[in-house]
C-alpha cells in the first residue's frame, strides 16, 4: 500500500453518476453478477467496477489487482491491511468510501419524498423527537433526512442491519457524532450536501474535524 495513504487521518470519497459506463470487474464478480436478476446484476457490475476503479487511483494499481471480496448481498471487503470500504447508492449516483479505519457511508437524494413524521416516530429516540416534533413540513423532512443519513452510515460502519440496529443509534443535534449505548460506542459523523445529494460518513478517525477527500464525476454537474 502506498505510504501517502497509509495514515489513519485519510478518508476518501468518490461520488459517481450511475450513467457512467461500466468498468472491468474480476472474473469471480462477473460470475456472481451473471447469476443475479437484470437490475441487481447491473447495479453489482457498476458499483464493483467503480469501487475497483476508485481504489486503483488511490493505490496506483490496476483495478483488477485490488484485493476486493465482493459477495452479492454482503458489504464489500478488502484484504486485511488494505483498509475498509463502504458503498451506498441512490437512483442516479453511487458513493464509494475508503479509510484505514472502519467506515460507513450513506447517500440520498435531498429531494427524496417520504413520510418524515412516521419515520421519526418509529425509528428515532424520544430525545431526538422532542426537537423534531417542534417542526413540520419541509424543515421536518430535511431534519429527519439528515438524521437518517447519519444513522444509516453508522449502521454500515457497524456492519449491522437497518431493521434491527437503526433504533439503537442516536445523533447529537448538530449531527457531528452518533452514539450506540447497546454497543457502548461513539463515532464521528461527517455530513455534506453536494448539488442534489446528501452524504454522510461514519468513522472513528483520529482527526474528526478533517474533511474527507471528495472526488467527483463530472457527469453529476449536468443533472
Amino acid at each position: 500500500m502506498p505510504s501517502e495513504v497509509n495514515t489513519p487521518s485519510v478518508v476518501a470519497l468518490w461520488l459517481i453518476s450511475r450513467e457512467a459506463p461500466l468498468k472491468p470487474i474480476s472474473p469471480k464478480e462477473e460470475l456472481s453478477a451473471s447469476a443475479l436478476p437484470s437490475a441487481r446484476s447491473m447495479n453489482f457490475r457498476h458499483s464493483r467496477g467503480y469501487l475497483r476503479n476508485a481504489l486503483a487511483d488511490l493505490f496506483r494499481l490496476n483495478p483488477l489487482e485490488i484485493p476486493l471480496l465482493s459477495i452479492p448481498g454482503e458489504p464489500p471487503r478488502l484484504q486485511q491491511g488494505w483498509g475498509y470500504v463502504s458503498l451506498s447508492h441512490c437512483r442516479d449516483a453511487i458513493l464509494v468510501g475508503w479509510s484505514l479505519n472502519p467506515i460507513g457511508v450513506d447517500l440520498e437524494r435531498m429531494d427524496r419524498s417520504f413520510a418524515a413524521l412516521e419515520v421519526a416516530l418509529r425509528y428515532f429516540s424520544e430525545a431526538e423527537n422532542k426537537e423534531l416534533l417542534e417542526m413540520s413540513g419541509e424543515p421536518l423532512r430535511l431534519a429527519v433526512l439528515d438524521k437518517w443519513l447519519a444513522k444509516e452510515a453508522a449502521i454500515k460502519w457497524q456492519r449491522g442491519k437497518i431493521s434491527s440496529d437503526l433504533v439503537n443509534w442516536q445523533c447529537n443535534k448538530e449531527i457531528t457524532f452518533a452514539e450506540n449505548d447497546k454497543l457502548g460506542c461513539r463515532i464521528d459523523i461527517y455530513r455534506k450536501n453536494y448539488l442534489h445529494w446528501g452524504i454522510a460518513v461514519a468513522t472513528n478517525s483520529n482527526e474528526p474535524n478533517k474533511p474527507p477527500m471528495l472526488c467527483l464525476d463530472c457527469r453529476l454537474s449536468r443533472k
